[in-house]
């Protein structure tokens, strides 16, 4: 009986020079891992069938359900500063799209599907690792309450794939709003193809933002909205600790979303030049330097649409330059209202960003823990007998101690009582994120092992991380130093 899905493609409905028309190459002998049955719901998709036999045959790439049309997409892109013209989709296959429970429109695409025209000599697979961790990050973040692709499925393949050895296969459903890129555009730029870039910016304007297409300068409008999105997305890597790792024009999405969980990972330790990736040697994309990044990348970005905003070369930069320097204060707006959250601050006074600095800057000497920093000092807003649960994560407590009076002076100042703001901060402060050396057990536990219940376990937990959750407060902690993983890395 054929297989029927509500797609409903546009993408695939452009012109073929925007991707290459390619299936999925099939798996040998596919086992369900695990599947995000909530998602499945909120995408219309019955998760029950996900889970027959022939929907695990969808979810490996062995079969292709009427509706879908196959494809891997185009886009180029600055890695690490230097501009590739021609990436594209090398180990991922976007099956098709879907309008969800919500009226969303979402890519489901298939990642670890085999190779495609854009593979660049690599064999488009995954490994269970980087699967497992795409899933853990993405579906902590998204718990988190950041803009995501979030994970439907992954699913073992019964193959091996060669990396530093031989590791099990997998393939990870991932779910977008789209993947349309920086690098999508620059696709089209750097082969001057302008007719293909308009369609391409009308396309993802009436996709992503519609309401843009009444303005009296549509691309114009186009831009400050990517430019807002990209502004209010990074803010909240940066609160909650998380480093992308490969933060190139080609991972970072139009829609706002975060995208690409390659080597990414999560700071122990607060400190600004915290690299975890094995390939970011200089680092380039370091915690403190993704606000600039991404305001590189957007800068790249205005450089496609000039031939959109005017016929006049002066007039284009111009209106682009515009644009792209509303960046600083829309980042600085979002990122100092996010801190004033965590410690507890509703108003804004002169004052506060010293008294956030000199925190960082403590916790930065004394190598303080990031996430329990916050989420302790949540406690201790409420009760100063909690003090010594902060101080204690200073390796010189006397740091917190010259500080907390400070803010304690300047709560003073807050409307509203001490409980309520006790909760305001649990609920910007994370109990639980996806600590490194938690992923990095759950992956060794499945690789030499074959056992998955530390996934779930961790999963689960990580589906509530503004829950104190005490039967399971090691997840919490940070790692010993015999825990710490000190390198992350990419899946391919």
């Amino acid at each position: 009986m054929p297989v029927t899905l509500p797609f409903d493609n546009s993408y695939a409905r452009l012109p073929d020079r925007f991707y290459a028309r390619v299936a999925p190459t099939p798996v040998r002998a596919p086992k369900l891992v695990k599947l995000n049955r909530a998602l499945a719901r909120k995408l219309n998709l019955d998760p029950d069938w996900l889970e027959s036999p022939e929907g695990l045959e969808m979810l490996a790439g062995n079969r292709i359900p009427d509706g879908s049309e196959p494809i891997a997409m185009a886009y180029a892109g600055h890695q690490f500063g230097q501009f590739v013209p021609q990436l594209g989709d090398g180990r991922a296959i976007l099956l098709g799209e879907v309008i969800g429970r919500d009226g969303v429109r979402r890519d489901i695409q298939l990642k670890g599907s085999g190779p495609t025209p854009f593979s660049r000599q690599g064999d488009g697979r995954a490994a269970i690792g980087p699967v497992l961790r795409e899933y853990l990050v993405s579906e902590a973040m998204a718990a988190l309450g950041v803009p995501t692709t979030r994970s439907l499925a992954a699913v073992l393949t019964g193959e091996v794939v060669i990396r530093d050895r031989f590791l099990p296969g997998a393939v990870l459903t991932r779910v977008a709003r789209s993947h349309i890129r920086i690098g999508t555009f620059q696709y089209f730029a750097v082969r001057g193809d302008f007719e293909a870039l308009q369609q391409l910016a009308d396309y993802a304007i009436a996709r992503h933002y519609p309401e843009v297409a009444e303005a009296d300068h549509p691309y114009r409008a186009f831009l400050d909205a990517v430019v807002k999105a990209q502004a209010e997305l990074v803010p909240k890597w940066l609160l909650i600790g998380f480093i992308h790792g490969v933060l190139n024009t080609d991972n970072t999405s139009i829609a706002g979303e975060t995208i690409d969980y390659g080597p990414c990972a999560f700071m122990d330790t607060y400190s600004p030049t915290t690299v975890f990736s094995s390939i970011d040697y200089h680092g380039r994309y370091a915690y403190g330097n993704q606000p600039q990044i991404v305001h590189w990348n957007l800068v790249r970005f205005a450089e496609t649409l000039l031939p959109l905003l005017s016929d006049d070369q002066d007039k284009a930069v111009a209106m682009a330059q515009e644009a792209i320097d509303t960046y600083p204060k829309l980042f600085e707006a979002a990122y100092h209202a996010g801190l004033r959250r965590k410690l507890g601050l509703e108003t804004a006074r002169d004052h506060d960003l010293d008294l956030i600095h000199d925190l960082l800057k403590a916790m930065a000497e004394n190598g303080a823990d990031f996430t329990l920093t916050f989420r302790n000092l949540s406690e201790a807003v409420a009760d100063p007998a909690a003090d010594e649960q902060v101080r204690s994560l200073f390796t010189d407590p006397a740091a917190y101690d010259a500080w907390a009076p400070r803010w304690r002076q300047r709560l003073a100042d807050e409307p509203g009582d001490p409980a309520a703001r006790r909760q305001a901060m649990r609920a910007a402060n994370p109990m639980f994120i996806p600590r490194n050396h938690r992923i990095e057990a759950v992956i060794n536990a499945a690789v030499d092992d074959k056992d998955y219940a530390p996934f779930e376990e961790l999963l689960a937990v990580l589906s509530r991380p503004y829950e104190n959750q005490p039967a399971f407060a090691l997840y919490a902690q940070p790692p010993e130093p015999h825990e710490r993983v000190l390198k992350t890395f990419c899946g391919t």
